[in-house]
């Protein structure tokens, strides 16, 4: 990272989202030393230890003072009861969190300080191509915007929005989105085998068709109908799938998917934000 000196980065847990942010500021030349990691379980300090050579510790102390970011990279339900006892010590510190549902006016009560972002990362973070959904409080100036850029832009990508409750959206889209082409990779990959094609032959052109035509759409200026017109003429294969998909009300039924987890992320921010 491009920054005199580099700034001290604490994670409050160390798991998957935790690890995928961390192995992206290790590689983008943040020093090991820079960072601390507050966890629990000796199992996962140990392995954390072991891959990245960072600092981890059982419980929040006094060593999280002076630190310039803290990432919450806990459970949503374990979120309050951490703060209490992390918040003594990071006053100063900007606050960024990765926990799904609770709202920065609940992270605000708990840590005594506006200065918090809040993200909804995906697990695409793992392997760098992760779509991370940010919102800042008015409170957080454009450095500390600029601070929390570096830090996720080592995972994928990033887009801010100007109100908390888009977030659920983003969730809906993004952060839930990875599961989605899951399912549509075991549903094709499924129908490759009964067309009589193996598992993995299928499994690969499944894989392959999601990369490539994603990779399409971003290099393309013009929109998902018209790309997907170009391979629909008429009478022919696609339309034959297309057709069928629209006849039975795919589209609806998934934008309706869609809609049901932005409603469960509002209701998970109530349930544990309280």
């Amino acid at each position: 990272m491009n920054q005199t000196p580099p700034p001290r980065i604490a994670f409050i847990g160390g798991g998957n989202m935790a690890s995928a942010i961390i192995g992206g500021l290790i590689g983008s030349g943040l020093p090991a030393s820079q960072i601390t990691v507050v966890e629990p379980f000796e199992a996962a300090r140990d392995a954390l230890k072991a891959k990245f050579g960072i600092d981890a510790l059982p419980t929040a102390s006094a060593a999280l003072a002076g630190h310039d970011l803290v990432v919450w990279a806990t459970k949503p339900q374990t979120f309050k009861d951490a703060s209490a006892a992390v918040a003594p010590h990071t006053t100063h510190a900007l606050h960024l969190s990765v926990a799904a549902g609770i709202t920065t006016d609940s992270i605000a009560q708990w840590l005594g300080t506006g200065r918090i972002v809040r993200a909804m990362p995906n697990t695409p973070a793992l392997v760098g191509k992760g779509m991370t959904g940010l919102f800042a409080r008015t409170e957080v100036d454009a450095a500390g915007q600029g601070l929390v850029e570096r830090v996720i832009g080592t995972t994928g990508q990033l887009v801010w929005v100007d109100a908390e409750d888009k977030l659920d959206a983003v969730t809906a889209l993004s952060g839930s989105g990875p599961a989605y082409v899951f399912l549509f990779l075991e549903a094709m990959t499924q129908a490759g085998v009964d067309m009589g094609l193996t598992a993995d032959q299928s499994y690969q052109l499944a894989i392959a068709t999601f990369q490539g035509a994603s990779e399409l759409a971003a290099r393309s200026d013009e929109p998902a109908a018209t790309l997907r017109e170009r391979v629909t003429s008429k009478g022919g294969t696609t339309y034959a799938a297309i057709t069928h998909m629209q006849q039975t009300e795919l589209p609806q039924h998934f934008i309706a998917a869609l809609r049901k987890a932005e409603t469960r992320a509002k209701e998970l921010a109530a349930e544990f934000g309280k």
